[in-house]
């Protein structure tokens, strides 16, 4: 998918999608071999947590991408529980709702994240 039609549909989900204290946005950013989320509060404008496949407790384990994301996901429901925050508004950047991305989200709703 060409990157600026990427980033037209993710300004179109950025202006329906805005984190609060209460129910922050889980962001998500995907490389060609890594993938990021963070749990932002847009109204403070501070990243409230992050997780990504490139931390040390992954270290060289040897699994998919798409194995990888969904660990990633439980990372940070995990990290977000712990913090207090039980329910989030997911924002997927303009990727489809598909593959990792998808895995993430998954992953993120088994740890105990509503969204």
């Amino acid at each position: 998918m060409d990157n600026t039609r990427r980033r037209k549909i993710r300004y179109k989900i950025r202006k329906k999608i805005e984190g609060t204290g209460e129910t922050p946005r889980l962001s998500v950013f995907r490389s060609n071999s890594e993938i990021y989320a963070q749990v932002i509060d847009d109204i403070s404008g501070k990243t409230l947590m992050a997780a990504s496949s490139l931390e040390k407790e992954f270290g060289k384990e040897k699994a998919n991408k798409t194995k990888l994301a969904k660990k990633v996901g439980k990372i940070v429901g995990e990290r977000a529980l712990k913090a207090g925050i039980e329910s989030v508004k997911f924002d997927r950047s303009g990727y489809l709702y598909h593959g990792r991305v998808k895995a993430l989200a998954e992953g993120a709703r088994e740890a105990g994240l509503k969204f």
